[in-house]
């Protein structure tokens, strides 16, 4: 699926498009997978009239021939569902290379009826809601022009797929089900059965850093690289004026006490402590008791840290310290690498380890 940058992406290159009459462009989406695949369900890549790509797929997929029949169906205006696999032509498999199977849907949006989900999906990332997408895009095997549902727990943001009973049926197959992996279902309706791509939509991740050293400034662009959305919190407003700051990074003057009620955090987002000052560490780590992040982090020496972990304030707070994965890092730069990594291992649920064993198997 696309992340939550990509799909901001997408959502403004969606918006461009929109303002011209007509729109020219199709919609690929990968809807299913199997075996060794680059990408996973949900993702998608814009396809422009003249052939540019918004958001590629992967390097890995078969993209040159997806553009192509991504230009039929712009002169078509009809979707289609195509098939990568074993029966494949063998310049499409060779460029593939993982030895997957794809299925892809390739939408024409040729009217302004195509993108109406867009600003209903754009308000809930700007909100920093987590919803869900539902695409039904076939009945009885045979592909159809695509409807959408955007729904956030049960309050429907969006639908035109205008049928009462299948969205219920989504809505509450879905709510039935663990995890929030996106996935494809076929449902019985008053139609057929329906295939209906259904994915977990979250906002973009929230870094927020706590101090204005050198690995901070180091960290701040890394994180604005990776699409999170990025906070620097300092309580000397001298010391965040004389901060170089990237674009688009805000900066924000808290002290330990006022930081909760002036930084709203959530389940997406991540903070990480690095003043330099232990006293002002643990005060701000104190201050972070309870607040419900995916990430907690500390920079410090292991003495350092094991001085933070006998602190009374600091009982029953799970802190990530030494923040960062074990790569051997000494530069602010690398220190950065260090904490961006275990961040990343952090929230998508991976141990941070390395890809392949001992003898050179690699992992997926």
């Amino acid at each position: 699926m696309n992340s939550a940058h990509e799909l901001n992406t997408l959502i403004d290159a969606l918006r461009t498009l929109g303002r011209d009459t007509p729109p020219k462009a199709a919609l690929a989406t990968l809807t299913r997978t199997r075996g060794s695949t680059f990408r996973r369900p949900g993702t998608r890549m814009l396809v422009l009239g003249d052939g540019s790509v918004v958001c590629e797929l992967s390097g890995g997929c078969p993209q040159r021939d997806i553009v192509a029949r991504a230009q039929e169906v712009i002169a078509s205006d009809l979707p289609r569902l195509i098939h990568y696999n074993a029966d494949s032509g063998l310049d499409v498999l060779l460029e593939m290379g993982c030895g997957g199977e794809l299925e892809i849907l390739i939408e024409p949006l040729t009217t302004a009826l195509a993108i109406g989900f867009i600003d209903a999906l754009a308000q809930c990332l700007n909100e920093r809601r987590c919803a869900r997408l539902a695409t039904m895009f076939a009945v009885d095997g045979v592909v159809v022009m695509p409807q959408r549902m955007l729904w956030c727990e049960r309050d429907v943001l969006h639908d035109d797929i205008a049928d009462p009973a299948l969205t219920r049926s989504i809505i509450d197959t879905v709510a039935s089900a663990t995890g929030k992996r996106t996935s494809t279902l076929s449902l019985p309706s008053a139609r057929g059965v329906v295939d209906v791509l259904v994915e977990s939509i979250e906002p973009p991740h929230a870094l927020v850093v706590i101090g204005s050293s050198a690995a901070a400034r180091a960290l701040l662009p890394l994180a604005r690289a990776l699409g999170w959305q990025t906070t620097l919190v300092d309580h000397d407003p001298v010391r965040l004026q004389a901060t170089h700051l990237p674009a688009g990074l805000h900066a924000v003057c808290a002290s330990p006490a006022s930081l909760r009620r002036v930084l709203p955090l959530d389940a997406q987002s991540s903070v990480v402590v690095m003043t330099h000052n232990l006293e002002q560490d643990i005060a701000y780590l104190a201050a972070l008791q309870g607040a419900p992040v995916a990430y907690l982090g500390a920079l410090g020496s292991r003495e350092r840290v094991g001085r933070m972990r006998d602190h009374g304030a600091l009982a029953g707070l799970h802190v990530h310290a030494p923040a960062g994965l074990d790569i051997g890092s000494e530069t602010p730069e690398e220190i950065a690498l260090a904490i961006a990594a275990e961040i990343m291992a952090v929230i998508n649920q991976r141990d941070g380890g390395r890809l392949r064993d001992n003898e050179g198997t690699i992992h997926g």
